[in-house]
């Protein structure tokens, strides 16, 4: 006789990771309903906005999650997972309300996705908004044993009249930049391949440059601005926001410039991380293709009006966030200049 739980799903096994996240989140008073019902309802406080406008955001990890797998580690992943989707909400000066995650898996082993859970529900603490809902899903078909993919999406909200677009932006403006944790979660496809194939080197493999083994340097997970950001824009007229992910600075920074006008990135403002320098020395990368595929120790950049640089310096600094000037707005054609 064949059943369900004998053709690859096990029903009981997405109950007890209902139980689980029940018992992880800490869903604030808006949270009207969650877990366990049809969908996740939210109390929206529209009385604080004359206008407001909701803001929706969603992003995955990416094969980052591959090194997970060869690591063992899977307690860090699910910050990444809401960080890659509330660090886009705040682009446009929103503030996160609610996140949703998606996980599809082999089989669902509750210890595994507990470890997951782990992360996203501190990954929501860290960015101030809540874990609404989401939805576990076996595929045994599409997923090997011990292998699983993520999916998050974040809604948030913000005045019209203070939406943050980049079209005040102007020559003279300054660029700054606030540090990374490490490569987040982008270029991993390209990281694994020079580290694991050409390097030869394993997850557990120590390396003196790094102070830690490989796996742990990969799977530091990526840096959640949004505390950082909320209060710089209480404090501070920015004029465009840029998350520094895939594409770098050319694509995301080039994304929030209006017309007549580009970005001159000064390179030698910071130093990036050990670990993209074992990669670009492994690898034998260009300059060029390293500032394409990584964030290079940059994660977030704000374009603020050069007289007001200094004071968004200190706001940052007073939040904990390594923040920087790297670079100038001048007359041009959109382009984003890598010196």
């Amino acid at each position: 006789m064949v059943d369900y739980k004998k053709s690859g799903v096990d029903i009981e096994a997405g109950y007890k990771v209902i139980d689980l996240v029940k018992r992880l989140s800490r869903p604030s008073k808006s949270v009207v309903a969650s877990f366990g019902g049809i969908g996740g309802l939210f109390s929206l406080n529209a009385k604080k906005y004359r206008n407001p406008l909701l803001v929706s955001c969603s992003d995955g990890v990416g094969t980052k999650l591959k090194v997970a797998f060869k690591a063992g580690k899977h307690d860090t992943v699910g910050i990444d997972l809401v960080a890659m989707s509330v660090n886009d909400v705040i682009r446009c000066g929103a503030r996160p309300l609610f996140f949703v995650d998606y996980i599809a898996c082999n089989r669902t082993d509750p210890s595994l996705m507990k470890e997951i859970l782990r992360g996203i529900t501190m990954g929501c603490r860290q960015a101030q908004c809540d874990l609404l809902g989401g939805e576990t899903a076996e595929l045994s078909d599409m997923y090997s044993p011990g292998e699983y993919d993520l999916a998050g999406f974040s809604v948030g909200i913000v005045e019209k009249s203070k939406v943050i677009d980049g079209r005040g932006i102007k020559p003279g403006d300054v660029i700054i930049g606030m540090r990374s944790s490490g490569l987040h979660s982008n270029g991993y496809t390209l990281a694994r391949k020079v580290l694991f194939e050409m390097g030869k080197l394993k997850p557990s493999d120590y390396m003196r440059d790094l102070g830690r083994s490989v796996g742990d340097e990969l799977l530091v997970p990526t840096k959640i601005y949004v505390p950082a950001v909320l209060k710089l824009i209480e404090k501070v007229k920015v004029k465009g926001i840029a998350h520094i992910t895939g594409g770098s600075f050319g694509e995301k920074l080039g994304r929030v410039l209006p017309k007549g006008v580009s970005a001159v990135i000064d390179t030698s403002a910071w130093k990036p991380q050990p670990i993209f320098m074992v990669i670009q020395k492994f690898g034998r990368i260009s300059k060029a293709e390293m500032y394409r595929a990584f964030n290079m120790g940059i994660g977030m950049a704000v374009v603020v009006k050069k007289k007001e640089a200094e004071k968004a310096l200190k706001v940052l600094k007073a939040t904990g966030e390594k923040a920087l000037p790297i670079g100038e707005i001048v007359k041009g054609k959109g382009k984003v200049e890598i010196k």
